[in-house]
Order: structure tokens, then C-alpha cells, then sequence
């Protein structure tokens, strides 16, 4: 590739940019930030999503959010967010419904 084409100054957006998030103290934080962690592990970037939310992947404290994400990826046939959800609840310590 020709560095014409290559911004070697360029930076990772900040991980709140990356993951569009309510404001912490929004009643729907929590869910946001399931979502986002999901697809932070879908990215291969569980960090950046860590990072943005504040929760670590398979945090318990969000068990419920990822139950509700696990049914509606099984509903869509999302196979890739079911297995996301699954890892997450086996990392929170939860069997797998």
C-alpha cells in the first residue's frame, strides 16, 4: 500500500466515541453497555468495550442485560451474539438456560 494512503498520525477513536453510551447515571446504561460488550467481543476489542463502560466482560452485575441480548439473538438466529451471550454468562458464573 502506498503511504499516501496511510494517516500514521491517526489514532484509535476514544472507546467512549467507539461504543455510544447514555450517560452512566441513565436507567438504560446498563443495557447499553451489555451491548457494547458484546460487540467489543464480536471485534475482537473487549478492552476498548471494558473501557467505555466500565464493566468487565462476564460482570455479573449485568447477567439480566445479557439473558434479554441471549433471547433476542436466539429469536433473530443471531448465532454469533448467542455465543457472545453464552461465553458471557459462563464468565459470570450462570448456566446457560
Amino acid at each position: 500500500m502506498s503511504r499516501a494512503f496511510v494517516n500514521e498520525d491517526e489514532q484509535a477513536p476514544e472507546p467512549r466515541h467507539r461504543f455510544p453510551l447514555p450517560p452512566a447515571d441513565d436507567p438504560d446504561f446498563p443495557a447499553a453497555a451489555a451491548r457494547a460488550l458484546l460487540m467489543g467481543a464480536n471485534e475482537g476489542d473487549s478492552g476498548a468495550a471494558e473501557a467505555a463502560t466500565g464493566y468487565h466482560f462476564g460482570d455479573p452485575r449485568l447477567v439480566s442485560e445479557i439473558r434479554l441480548l441471549l433471547r433476542m439473538a436466539r429469536e433473530d438466529g443471531n448465532d454469533r451474539m448467542e455465543q457472545l451471550a453464552e461465553r458471557f454468562l459462563v464468565r459470570a458464573g450462570e448456566e446457560i438456560p
